[in-house]
């Protein structure tokens, strides 16, 4: 007869098969800084795997490099806005790198245009 519930001795909790938080990091930094293997899609995308949960905790080289990836090599208008905001938080901490490429793609795009005074002063047009 099969139970459908989960049997507490044949699943152990995931935190104590889980990596340790620093190698996840440290492994996706490896990969994304290696010469042969960081240009490869499939390693960026794996890499970034890793990235994500490290970024989520608030470290900020994690952030910095996973919203660089996601601004420079991603397609989709919504990862590009998560990497920009990952860029951001990265740069309000400190961190150069981040700071350089926010900058860059603030000046390249319109990701937080400045609004103008005219254009939040002027009053709508009557009919």
């Amino acid at each position: 007869m099969k139970f459908r519930g989960r049997s507490s001795d044949s699943n152990p909790p995931s935190k104590a098969i889980s990596q340790p938080a620093g190698l996840s990091l440290k492994v996706a930094l490896w990969l994304l800084d290696n010469p042969r293997l960081g240009d490869k899609p499939r390693i960026k995308h794996f890499a970034g795997r890793l990235l994500k949960q490290p970024a989520r905790e608030g470290v900020v080289v994690a952030q910095s490099r996973l919203g660089q990836m996601l601004c420079r090599d991603c397609g989709n208008a919504r990862d590009r806005r998560i990497g920009h905001e990952l860029l951001r938080q990265a740069a309000r901490a400190g961190d150069l790198h981040a700071q350089r490429e926010y900058e860059r793609l603030c000046s390249q795009s319109e990701v937080n245009p400045p609004v103008s005074v005219a254009a939040s002063t002027a009053r709508p047009l009557p009919e």
